[in-house]
């Protein structure tokens, strides 16, 4: 009872939390106005700019933050114990990741829907945003590399969950079609796209699809080259035509994924088959580096991630109809994506116990389950081995209710690779957006047409993934610094943030300020260490890079730290609302 308890105390606690912390944020702070133009309004331009339902967008902004990190973070820094792990999801993602993501996403509607790397000039000056840019362009380049090859180690572990992930993009662009050109009920349709696309889950387990090596390549290699080409080709279509209604069926896979697994703990833990064989803390699990400051890091996505910021800044600040609806998208997502991460812990600490397989093939349930699979850091290491602890764990969970397991692995695998998918299009997407941006700034107006951007975007993810062979797992080598980076960023937007909140006089700032330094604190701290590591090691590259972003994310600091206390007219600029542009 355990489990059950540890998910009905948080989800009131977010509700609570939306109601009490979240309005005074968006009414106090922020100052929402029903009123205010918006970009999506007065720069409409059927493709970027799109005024939307809020329901709508927050299924697209929901599962473009989404993505697997909710999932992979804490079934990462679970080994930690899972009372930390939940910790922090649940406090982080009210006080810290939820501000973050509703500041950028406010902040950007108020000045033309540009990236937080972009309007930073106006709040710090014009070196910080630059380098801001730089920590952008990593942060994506990444991302947009890694996962490709996420999405084809899911499809390679769960050849099951292939063909309804791709029936998903015809089923959008029909769904899209009928809602903006036919101009047919958004609901009633999505409804019955859920429905079509869930035939064919059900249909997965007996079709699956695997993918043969071709020329050489192996199939995740192969993998990621269709996925990054669907990425460009994703990325550079309108809005309206895939992105939004697929993220709008994903919403409602989300609902029902969310609603199998809480009515999954409630039946498992009144049949006593569920319980916590996860350690409530473990402060040195073996080969683990610290916990301080390294859960902060792990656990990104689910409490704190910079990552939210480019989403809230580049896609969803474009669509959003009115600034009221930002409080629902932005504050209202991070914490549905907390919701998440505690299933997630609950799945990975509990649900791993009701039957575990080893490679060996010897089946285990209870500790021996868990400390089977998490016995060292080193055990628990690699992609696949997060991810099968959170559907093998959700899906023995579902079981429970009576459907088959070989379903309940498609259905979250499915679900798993879908959202992994959106975040790798809208990142394509951003990293246009950023690119188009800064070539505007080098006035390299030949470099700024989607075409052009986006093919930089992904050709430069491309030779990423490819820099160490066919199998495109290029960007591992650079993943250690992910998540540093990752939570540098969040850093650097929460002081942007904060500077914009000072200059509206008061103690507004501290709603963020206190979240930025906390976050510097962290990220540096890790930083600092994963020098020391990657000297340890004789890592050149990650060496380089890693001082370099020190040396950035330290700059960035100190700026804003001097542009917090200086009284010049530059710290109280209005907001940019474009009906003034």
């Amino acid at each position: 009872m355990e489990a059950l308890l540890i998910m009905i105390v948080a989800f009131i606690g977010y509700i609570a939390m939306y109601k009490l912390y979240g309005e005074y944020i968006g009414k106090r702070i922020f100052a929402l106005s029903p009123e205010a133009e918006t970009p999506s309004v007065t720069l409409e331009d059927g493709i970027d700019y799109v005024p939307t339902r809020k329901e709508i967008i927050f299924g697209h902004h929901f599962t473009s933050i989404a993505g697997t990190g909710p999932i992979v973070g804490p079934a990462i820094a679970i080994i930690w114990g899972w009372v930390p792990a939940l910790l922090w999801v649940f406090v982080g993602s009210i006080v810290m990741g939820a501000v973050h993501d509703f500041g950028a996403l406010i902040i950007s509607m108020r000045n033309q829907g540009k990236s937080i790397s972009d309007y930073t000039s106006k709040y710090i000056n014009n070196r910080t945003r630059f380098l801001f840019f730089l920590i952008v362009f990593l942060e994506l380049w990444i991302v947009i590399a890694i996962f490709g090859l996420v999405i084809a180690v899911i499809f390679a572990m769960y050849p099951q969950s292939v063909l309804a992930v791709w029936i998903e993009v015809p089923i959008a662009i029909a769904l899209g079609h009928l809602i903006y050109k036919k101009g047919k009920s958004a609901t009633v349709l999505s409804i019955w796209a859920i429905l079509l696309m869930y035939a064919f889950v059900f249909l997965g387990p007996y079709l699956p699809i695997k993918m043969p090596a071709i020329a050489g390549i192996p199939a995740t290699g192969v993998w990621t080259i269709i996925l990054l080409a669907y990425g460009f080709i994703a990325s550079v279509l309108p809005v309206t035509t895939l992105l939004q209604p697929r993220d709008y069926i994903n919403s409602h896979q989300l609902v029902i994924a969310m609603a199998l697994l809480i009515l999954g703990v409630f039946v498992s833990a009144f049949t006593g088959r569920l319980e916590m064989v996860a350690p409530a803390i473990d402060a040195n699990p073996a080969q683990a580096p610290s916990m301080w400051p390294f859960l902060f890091i792990t656990i990104a996505c689910g409490a704190i991630s910079g990552f939210h910021s480019l989403v809230s800044s580049g896609t969803s600040a474009k669509q959003v109809r009115y600034e009221s609806d930002a409080l629902f998208v932005g504050y209202g997502s991070m914490l549905m994506e907390g919701a998440l991460a505690v299933l997630v812990i609950v799945a990975v600490a509990a649900g791993i116990g009701m039957g575990y397989t080893t490679k060996a093939g010897e089946t285990l349930t209870g500790v021996a389950a868990w400390t089977t699979h998490y016995s060292s850091w080193a055990a628990a290491a690699g992609l696949g081995s997060k991810i099968s602890a959170f559907v093998d764990g959700a899906a023995n969970m579902i079981n429970t209710l009576g459907i088959p397991k070989q379903f309940t692995l498609a259905i979250m695998a499915v679900f798993v690779a879908s959202f992994a998918g959106t975040t790798l299009d809208s990142a394509t997407r951003i990293q246009r957006y950023v690119l188009s941006e800064l070539f505007t700034t080098l006035k390299l107006d030949f470099l700024t047409g989607k075409y052009v951007a986006t093919f930089i975007a992904v050709g430069t993810a491309l030779i990423l993934a490819f820099a160490t062979g066919a199998s495109g797992g290029g960007a591992l080598k650079l993943w250690p610094l992910f998540g540093a980076v990752n939570q540098t960023l969040a850093a650097l937007a929460l002081i942007v943030i904060t500077l914009y909140l000072k200059a509206k006089g008061g103690l507004k700032w501290m709603v963020a300020g206190l979240p930025a330094i906390f976050m510097a604190v962290m990220t540096l701290w890790a930083s600092v260490v994963n020098q020391v590591k990657f000297g340890g090691a004789h890592n050149m590259l990650l060496q380089v890079i890693n001082v370099i972003i020190i040396i950035i994310a330290a700059w960035i600091v100190v700026e804003g730290f001097v542009k917090f206390f200086q009284t010049d007219e530059d710290t109280t600029l209005p907001d940019a609302h474009v009906s003034t542009v």
